[in-house]
């Protein structure tokens, strides 16, 4: 049997795994501090809360992967189960579905294509499947939790949770894209999280065109969701 190789380089891995897990608890204390803050904005239909802890929980799978969104997701559902909500294990449920479902699509599609493009192609399926899989789920769980016929829930698919979801993921694409590269610069500033090795896209125009895309976004699912919650 060979000698231990006593001058043998240790490697980083227990210090990369020790950043990785700070950054990931730091993001989801920051998501239940937006879940919290989007529990003051008003309901839509009485009891639809336009949640945006979405963009925190995507900013973390865009960094991490789509698995540390998860974590992160199932994390905050689970404490908000426990402290501010009311709604149970089926709050639970669908708080990881939806989150999951949008969160974990964008955060897989740009680990594949790791650009801009990506990001919007992603962000963009994050959507879609949010908006089907929690039609779906609402149509089946609804009527369970107010306790109202399934026919009245299927009469509210179009009118209130296809532009419900729509509008919820819109607006946490449009924040995502906003605020995705100022706040991992941020961390990569404070160590937490690696330097990235993606082709840069430093055209001025390219990015000035970009910002316009996203800010022009966000006014039209902030528009949007001020119409679902009777605001104007």
């Amino acid at each position: 049997m060979s000698e231990p190789n006593v001058n043998a380089v240790p490697t980083a891995q227990p210090k990369t795994n020790v950043k990785t897990i700070t950054s990931m608890a730091m993001l989801t204390a920051i998501a239940y501090v937006v879940m919290v803050l989007s529990k003051m904005l008003p309901q839509v239909s009485g009891f639809l809360q336009l949640d945006l802890k979405d963009t925190v929980i995507c900013i973390g799978g865009f960094v991490f992967g789509p698995l540390a969104a998860a974590i992160i997701s199932i994390v905050v559902a689970a404490v908000e189960m426990f402290t501010v909500s009311d709604t149970g294990i089926i709050g639970l449920i669908m708080n990881v579905l939806a989150t999951c479902t949008f969160c974990c699509t964008a955060a897989f599609v740009y680990k594949k294509m790791h650009t801009k493009k990506g990001a919007i192609i992603g962000l963009a399926l994050g959507v879609v499947f949010l908006t089907i899989v929690m039609m779906l789920w609402n149509y089946l769980i609804t009527p369970l939790y107010m306790g109202v016929p399934r026919e009245m829930v299927a009469g509210m698919m179009l009118s209130v949770f296809l532009p419900f979801n729509v509008v919820k993921g819109g607006l946490n694409m449009a924040l995502i894209l906003l605020l995705y590269k100022p706040v991992v610069t941020a961390l990569r500033k404070a160590k937490l999280v690696p330097e990235s090795h993606a082709p840069q896209q430093a055209s001025r125009k390219l990015n000035a065109g970009f910002l316009l895309f996203s800010l022009a976004l966000l006014a039209t699912f902030v528009t949007f969701a001020l119409v679902l919650m009777g605001i104007i």
